[in-house]
Protein backbone atom coordinates (compact mmCIF):
# COMPACT_ATOMS: atom_id res chain seq x y z
CA UNK A 1 0.00 0.00 0.00
CA UNK A 2 1.55 3.30 -1.00
CA UNK A 3 0.55 6.60 0.72
CA UNK A 4 0.62 10.48 -0.57
CA UNK A 5 4.06 12.49 0.26
CA UNK A 6 2.11 14.76 2.98
CA UNK A 7 2.32 12.09 5.29
CA UNK A 8 4.72 12.78 7.70
CA UNK A 9 7.57 10.00 8.54
CA UNK A 10 6.63 9.37 12.11
CA UNK A 11 2.47 8.71 10.37
CA UNK A 12 4.42 6.49 7.44
CA UNK A 13 6.23 3.86 9.31
CA UNK A 14 2.48 3.20 10.43
CA UNK A 15 0.77 3.04 7.45
CA UNK A 16 3.85 1.55 5.03
CA UNK A 17 4.08 -1.96 3.77
CA UNK A 18 0.45 -2.79 4.97
CA UNK A 19 -2.14 -5.24 2.28
CA UNK A 20 -4.46 -3.40 -0.05
CA UNK A 21 -7.75 -2.73 1.91
CA UNK A 22 -10.34 -5.66 1.36
CA UNK A 23 -13.49 -6.92 3.84
CA UNK A 24 -12.14 -9.42 6.21
CA UNK A 25 -8.16 -8.81 5.06
CA UNK A 26 -5.05 -9.30 7.09
CA UNK A 27 -3.96 -5.83 8.58
CA UNK A 28 -0.70 -6.86 8.06
CA UNK A 29 1.04 -8.99 5.26
CA UNK A 30 1.32 -12.83 6.04
CA UNK A 31 4.34 -14.37 5.83
CA UNK A 32 5.25 -16.57 2.98
CA UNK A 33 7.25 -19.70 4.02
CA UNK A 34 7.99 -21.38 0.76
CA UNK A 35 11.04 -22.19 -1.24
CA UNK A 36 9.60 -22.36 -4.54
CA UNK A 37 6.32 -21.24 -6.58
CA UNK A 38 3.98 -22.57 -8.61
CA UNK A 39 5.09 -22.18 -12.30
CA UNK A 40 2.67 -20.42 -15.13
CA UNK A 41 4.78 -21.71 -18.02
CA UNK A 42 7.66 -19.77 -19.30
CA UNK A 43 9.28 -17.23 -17.08
CA UNK A 44 8.68 -14.05 -17.69
CA UNK A 45 9.50 -10.79 -16.21
CA UNK A 46 8.32 -10.35 -12.55
CA UNK A 47 7.55 -14.10 -11.73
CA UNK A 48 8.84 -15.35 -8.72
CA UNK A 49 10.03 -18.80 -9.49
CA UNK A 50 12.41 -19.62 -6.67
CA UNK A 51 12.60 -17.96 -3.42
CA UNK A 52 15.96 -16.95 -3.79
CA UNK A 53 14.77 -14.38 -6.13
CA UNK A 54 11.61 -13.49 -3.93
CA UNK A 55 8.90 -13.92 -2.05
CA UNK A 56 6.07 -11.82 -0.66
CA UNK A 57 7.40 -11.26 2.73
CA UNK A 58 9.91 -8.93 1.62
CA UNK A 59 8.18 -6.69 -0.68
CA UNK A 60 6.35 -4.67 1.73
CA UNK A 61 9.18 -4.21 4.02
CA UNK A 62 11.37 -3.49 0.58
CA UNK A 63 8.60 -0.64 -0.33
CA UNK A 64 8.59 0.68 2.95
CA UNK A 65 11.84 1.67 2.83
CA UNK A 66 11.68 3.07 -0.31
CA UNK A 67 9.30 5.45 0.50
CA UNK A 68 10.74 6.44 3.81
CA UNK A 69 14.24 7.46 2.10
CA UNK A 70 12.52 9.38 -0.47
CA UNK A 71 13.01 9.02 -4.50
CA UNK A 72 14.16 5.84 -4.52
CA UNK A 73 13.07 3.14 -7.20
CA UNK A 74 13.28 0.22 -4.54
CA UNK A 75 14.27 -1.30 -2.07
CA UNK A 76 16.38 -4.57 -1.42
CA UNK A 77 16.05 -6.78 1.70
CA UNK A 78 19.69 -8.76 2.69
CA UNK A 79 20.47 -11.39 4.96
CA UNK A 80 22.58 -9.07 6.69
CA UNK A 81 23.88 -5.49 7.03
CA UNK A 82 26.81 -6.90 5.80
CA UNK A 83 24.89 -8.65 2.87
CA UNK A 84 24.12 -5.43 2.20
CA UNK A 85 27.31 -3.52 2.40
CA UNK A 86 29.07 -6.18 -0.11
CA UNK A 87 26.32 -5.49 -2.99
CA UNK A 88 26.67 -2.27 -2.85
CA UNK A 89 30.90 -2.62 -2.88
CA UNK A 90 29.97 -4.52 -5.92
CA UNK A 91 29.07 -1.77 -7.79
CA UNK A 92 32.63 -0.80 -7.97
CA UNK A 93 33.55 -2.63 -11.05
CA UNK A 94 36.55 -5.85 -10.88
CA UNK A 95 39.92 -3.48 -10.55
CA UNK A 96 38.25 -0.36 -10.15
CA UNK A 97 38.48 2.43 -7.73
CA UNK A 98 36.60 2.73 -4.33
CA UNK A 99 37.26 5.53 -2.36
CA UNK A 100 36.11 4.34 1.54
CA UNK A 101 36.68 6.01 4.92
CA UNK A 102 39.65 4.73 7.03
CA UNK A 103 37.24 4.95 10.02
CA UNK A 104 34.03 3.76 8.29
CA UNK A 105 32.54 0.60 10.51
CA UNK A 106 34.98 -2.48 10.84
CA UNK A 107 33.30 -4.84 8.39
CA UNK A 108 33.27 -2.51 5.95
CA UNK A 109 36.53 -0.76 5.91
CA UNK A 110 37.87 -4.81 6.73
CA UNK A 111 36.01 -6.00 3.64
CA UNK A 112 37.27 -3.26 1.21
CA UNK A 113 40.60 -3.83 2.11
CA UNK A 114 39.69 -7.76 1.85
CA UNK A 115 38.74 -6.74 -1.96
CA UNK A 116 41.88 -4.37 -2.59
CA UNK A 117 44.19 -7.07 -1.49
CA UNK A 118 42.63 -9.52 -4.19
CA UNK A 119 42.99 -7.13 -6.80
CA UNK A 120 39.36 -6.88 -6.98
CA UNK A 121 39.40 -3.10 -6.13
CA UNK A 122 41.51 -0.50 -5.51
CA UNK A 123 41.17 1.01 -2.29
CA UNK A 124 41.93 4.81 -1.65
CA UNK A 125 41.32 5.41 2.04
CA UNK A 126 40.32 9.17 3.62
CA UNK A 127 39.30 10.81 6.24
CA UNK A 128 35.68 11.81 5.00
CA UNK A 129 36.28 15.46 7.35
CA UNK A 130 38.99 15.96 4.96
CA UNK A 131 37.16 17.96 2.12
CA UNK A 132 40.27 18.30 -0.11
CA UNK A 133 41.81 15.09 0.50
CA UNK A 134 38.30 13.34 -0.07
CA UNK A 135 37.67 15.30 -3.61
CA UNK A 136 41.09 14.77 -4.59
CA UNK A 137 40.85 10.90 -4.15
CA UNK A 138 37.65 10.91 -6.42
CA UNK A 139 39.47 11.48 -9.54
CA UNK A 140 39.31 8.60 -11.81
CA UNK A 141 37.18 6.71 -9.05
CA UNK A 142 34.42 4.36 -9.14
CA UNK A 143 32.90 4.59 -5.91
CA UNK A 144 32.52 6.70 -3.00
CA UNK A 145 31.50 5.27 0.39
CA UNK A 146 30.62 7.68 2.80
CA UNK A 147 28.69 6.77 6.69
CA UNK A 148 27.46 9.58 8.38
CA UNK A 149 26.94 9.92 11.60
CA UNK A 150 30.24 7.49 11.61
CA UNK A 151 30.71 4.55 13.56
CA UNK A 152 31.55 4.80 16.63
CA UNK A 153 33.24 7.92 16.16
CA UNK A 154 30.01 9.84 15.78
CA UNK A 155 31.79 12.72 13.16
CA UNK A 156 28.78 14.32 10.48
CA UNK A 157 30.41 14.10 6.38
CA UNK A 158 29.25 17.00 4.58
CA UNK A 159 26.95 14.78 2.59
CA UNK A 160 25.83 17.59 0.09
CA UNK A 161 29.33 18.58 -0.82
CA UNK A 162 30.80 15.02 -1.38
CA UNK A 163 27.72 13.45 -2.97
CA UNK A 164 27.67 16.42 -5.52
CA UNK A 165 31.69 16.35 -6.00
CA UNK A 166 31.06 12.68 -6.73
CA UNK A 167 28.37 12.88 -9.06
CA UNK A 168 30.01 16.05 -10.96
CA UNK A 169 33.03 13.19 -11.92
CA UNK A 170 30.06 10.38 -12.32
CA UNK A 171 31.04 8.45 -9.24
CA UNK A 172 28.90 6.19 -7.70
CA UNK A 173 27.97 7.82 -4.33
CA UNK A 174 26.58 4.96 -1.43
CA UNK A 175 26.18 6.24 2.09
CA UNK A 176 25.36 4.46 5.16
CA UNK A 177 22.23 5.46 6.86
CA UNK A 178 21.79 2.60 9.86
CA UNK A 179 22.82 5.66 11.92
CA UNK A 180 20.64 8.82 11.00
CA UNK A 181 17.42 6.20 9.70
CA UNK A 182 15.51 8.07 7.22
CA UNK A 183 13.80 9.82 10.09
CA UNK A 184 16.08 11.69 10.73
CA UNK A 185 18.25 11.89 7.23
CA UNK A 186 17.70 10.87 3.53
CA UNK A 187 21.42 10.82 1.28
CA UNK A 188 19.14 10.20 -1.50
CA UNK A 189 18.02 13.86 -1.09
CA UNK A 190 21.26 15.16 -1.59
CA UNK A 191 22.32 13.06 -4.32
CA UNK A 192 23.21 9.94 -3.35
CA UNK A 193 23.10 6.85 -5.72
CA UNK A 194 22.61 3.87 -2.97
CA UNK A 195 21.74 4.22 0.62
CA UNK A 196 22.73 1.12 2.99
CA UNK A 197 21.14 -0.43 6.26
CA UNK A 198 22.09 -2.58 8.91
CA UNK A 199 17.83 -3.29 9.65
CA UNK A 200 19.46 -5.32 12.48
CA UNK A 201 20.10 -1.63 14.37
CA UNK A 202 17.43 0.73 14.79
CA UNK A 203 14.61 -0.39 12.25
CA UNK A 204 14.58 -3.79 13.59
CA UNK A 205 15.21 -2.31 16.99
CA UNK A 206 15.04 -5.00 19.27
CA UNK A 207 18.49 -7.19 18.68
CA UNK A 208 16.30 -10.11 17.49
CA UNK A 209 16.79 -9.91 13.69
CA UNK A 210 20.35 -9.64 11.26
CA UNK A 211 18.85 -8.39 8.18
CA UNK A 212 20.28 -5.66 5.69
CA UNK A 213 18.31 -3.44 3.65
CA UNK A 214 19.37 -0.86 0.12
CA UNK A 215 17.71 1.91 -1.72
CA UNK A 216 19.09 2.46 -5.22
CA UNK A 217 18.18 5.60 -6.76
CA UNK A 218 17.43 3.78 -10.32
CA UNK A 219 16.42 0.74 -11.83
CA UNK A 220 19.84 0.24 -13.25
CA UNK A 221 21.45 0.01 -10.18
CA UNK A 222 18.74 -1.90 -8.35
CA UNK A 223 18.78 -4.62 -10.75
CA UNK A 224 22.45 -4.94 -10.11
CA UNK A 225 21.85 -5.44 -6.71
CA UNK A 226 19.28 -7.47 -7.20
CA UNK A 227 21.72 -9.61 -9.09
CA UNK A 228 24.18 -9.82 -6.94
CA UNK A 229 21.74 -10.80 -3.98
CA UNK A 230 20.26 -13.77 -5.99
CA UNK A 231 23.60 -14.77 -7.58
CA UNK A 232 25.30 -14.68 -4.42
CA UNK A 233 23.04 -16.17 -1.75
CA UNK A 234 22.80 -13.37 0.27
CA UNK A 235 18.44 -13.17 0.81
CA UNK A 236 16.64 -13.23 3.86
CA UNK A 237 14.90 -15.03 6.02
CA UNK A 238 10.90 -14.32 5.47
CA UNK A 239 10.14 -14.38 9.34
CA UNK A 240 13.21 -11.70 9.78
CA UNK A 241 12.08 -9.17 6.95
CA UNK A 242 8.40 -9.89 8.66
CA UNK A 243 9.85 -9.07 11.77
CA UNK A 244 11.96 -5.95 10.66
CA UNK A 245 8.74 -4.72 9.66
CA UNK A 246 7.04 -5.02 13.02
CA UNK A 247 9.91 -3.05 14.20
CA UNK A 248 9.54 -0.50 11.59
CA UNK A 249 6.21 0.14 12.89
CA UNK A 250 7.88 1.57 16.48
CA UNK A 251 11.04 2.98 15.22
CA UNK A 252 9.80 6.75 15.41
CA UNK A 253 8.56 6.34 19.18
CA UNK A 254 11.59 4.67 19.77
CA UNK A 255 14.02 6.52 18.14
CA UNK A 256 12.62 9.77 19.87
CA UNK A 257 12.50 8.30 23.33
CA UNK A 258 15.93 6.96 22.64
CA UNK A 259 17.64 10.28 20.95
CA UNK A 260 16.24 12.15 23.76
CA UNK A 261 17.86 10.41 26.60
CA UNK A 262 20.71 10.30 24.87
CA UNK A 263 21.29 14.19 24.37
CA UNK A 264 20.71 14.17 28.31
CA UNK A 265 23.41 11.69 29.31
CA UNK A 266 25.70 13.53 26.58
CA UNK A 267 25.59 16.44 28.78
CA UNK A 268 25.90 15.23 32.21
CA UNK A 269 28.48 12.91 30.57
CA UNK A 270 30.52 16.19 29.92
CA UNK A 271 30.68 17.17 33.02
CA UNK A 272 31.67 13.84 34.99
CA UNK A 273 35.52 14.01 36.00
CA UNK A 274 36.58 10.22 34.71
CA UNK A 275 35.37 11.47 30.84
CA UNK A 276 37.95 12.99 28.91
CA UNK A 277 35.68 13.39 25.72
CA UNK A 278 31.89 13.03 24.79
CA UNK A 279 31.31 12.88 21.64
CA UNK A 280 27.84 13.51 20.60
CA UNK A 281 26.69 15.45 17.70
CA UNK A 282 23.58 17.42 19.75
CA UNK A 283 26.28 18.71 22.07
CA UNK A 284 26.70 22.85 21.30
CA UNK A 285 30.42 22.11 22.04
CA UNK A 286 30.86 18.87 19.39
CA UNK A 287 32.70 19.99 16.47
CA UNK A 288 30.20 18.03 14.45
CA UNK A 289 26.90 20.44 16.07
CA UNK A 290 27.09 23.05 13.42
CA UNK A 291 26.89 20.60 10.53
CA UNK A 292 24.47 18.15 12.22
CA UNK A 293 22.34 20.45 12.65
CA UNK A 294 22.24 21.46 9.15
CA UNK A 295 21.78 18.21 8.14
CA UNK A 296 19.98 16.40 10.69
CA UNK A 297 16.15 16.51 11.99
CA UNK A 298 17.63 15.02 15.10
CA UNK A 299 21.40 13.92 16.95
CA UNK A 300 20.21 9.97 17.24
CA UNK A 301 21.00 7.47 19.95
CA UNK A 302 24.51 6.75 20.78
CA UNK A 303 27.06 8.79 22.29
CA UNK A 304 30.38 7.79 22.59
CA UNK A 305 32.94 8.81 25.40
CA UNK A 306 36.51 8.34 26.00
CA UNK A 307 37.31 7.53 29.95
CA UNK A 308 40.22 9.58 31.50
CA UNK A 309 42.59 6.38 32.26
CA UNK A 310 42.55 5.32 28.85
CA UNK A 311 41.77 1.46 27.80
CA UNK A 312 41.91 -0.23 31.35
CA UNK A 313 39.39 2.72 32.89
CA UNK A 314 37.02 1.49 29.99
CA UNK A 315 37.37 -2.03 30.42
CA UNK A 316 36.42 -1.12 33.95
CA UNK A 317 33.44 0.76 33.61
CA UNK A 318 31.87 -1.54 31.08
CA UNK A 319 32.56 -4.24 33.51
CA UNK A 320 30.89 -2.38 36.42
CA UNK A 321 27.73 -1.50 34.28
CA UNK A 322 24.52 -3.04 35.68
CA UNK A 323 21.67 -1.59 34.02
CA UNK A 324 23.50 -1.53 30.41
CA UNK A 325 24.35 -4.59 29.04
CA UNK A 326 27.98 -5.07 27.76
CA UNK A 327 27.08 -6.06 24.03
CA UNK A 328 28.14 -5.21 20.07
CA UNK A 329 25.12 -3.85 18.11
CA UNK A 330 22.99 -0.53 18.77
CA UNK A 331 19.81 0.50 17.55
CA UNK A 332 17.74 -1.62 20.38
CA UNK A 333 15.03 -0.77 23.10
CA UNK A 334 18.21 -1.63 25.66
CA UNK A 335 21.00 -0.07 26.12
CA UNK A 336 24.31 -1.36 25.19
CA UNK A 337 27.71 -0.45 26.15
CA UNK A 338 30.88 -1.73 24.68
CA UNK A 339 34.72 -0.45 24.41
CA UNK A 340 35.28 -0.70 20.54
CA UNK A 341 38.88 -1.47 19.76
CA UNK A 342 38.59 -4.72 21.77
CA UNK A 343 37.71 -6.10 18.70
CA UNK A 344 41.09 -6.52 16.53
CA UNK A 345 39.53 -5.40 13.49
CA UNK A 346 38.28 -1.64 14.63
CA UNK A 347 40.26 1.15 12.85
CA UNK A 348 43.23 2.21 14.50
CA UNK A 349 41.75 5.24 14.17
CA UNK A 350 39.52 4.55 16.88
CA UNK A 351 41.18 5.70 20.38
CA UNK A 352 41.72 2.54 22.61
CA UNK A 353 39.28 4.38 25.82
CA UNK A 354 36.36 4.76 23.11
CA UNK A 355 33.34 3.33 24.79
CA UNK A 356 30.16 3.41 22.66
CA UNK A 357 26.67 3.51 23.91
CA UNK A 358 23.75 2.64 22.23
CA UNK A 359 21.05 4.80 24.35
CA UNK A 360 17.70 2.40 24.66
CA UNK A 361 13.93 3.23 25.73
CA UNK A 362 14.34 2.58 29.77
CA UNK A 363 14.11 6.14 32.24
CA UNK A 364 16.92 8.50 31.44
CA UNK A 365 17.20 8.48 35.30
CA UNK A 366 17.69 4.84 35.69
CA UNK A 367 20.24 5.16 32.87
CA UNK A 368 22.03 7.87 34.18
CA UNK A 369 22.33 6.11 37.59
CA UNK A 370 24.01 3.14 35.99
CA UNK A 371 26.49 5.52 34.55
CA UNK A 372 27.01 7.56 36.79
CA UNK A 373 27.86 4.78 39.40
CA UNK A 374 30.15 2.75 37.16
CA UNK A 375 32.15 5.78 36.19
CA UNK A 376 32.60 6.55 40.05
CA UNK A 377 33.85 3.07 40.64
CA UNK A 378 36.54 3.81 37.89
CA UNK A 379 37.45 7.10 39.40
CA UNK A 380 37.75 5.34 42.68
CA UNK A 381 39.97 2.60 40.95
CA UNK A 382 41.94 5.10 39.75
CA UNK A 383 42.51 6.89 42.80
Amino acid sequence: MSFEPSLRPETSVVALGRPDPAPDGPLNPPISLSSTFRSAGEPGPGDRVYARYSNPTWEPLEEAIASLEGGGVAGLAFASGMAAVSAALSLAPIGGVAVVPSASYNGTIGLARELAATGALVLREIDPLDIDAVIEALDGADLLWLESPTNPMLDVVDLPRLVSEARRRGVTAVVDNTFSTPLRQRPLSVGADVVVHSATKFIAGHSDVLLGLVVARNAELRARLARHRTLHGGIPGPFEAWLALRGLRTMALRLERAESSAGELAGRLLEHPAVSRVRYPGLPSDPNHGRARAQLTGFGAVVSIELSGGAEAADRFVDAVELFTPATSLGGVESLVERRRRHPVEPVDVPEALVRLSIGIEHVEDLWADLERALGAVGTADA
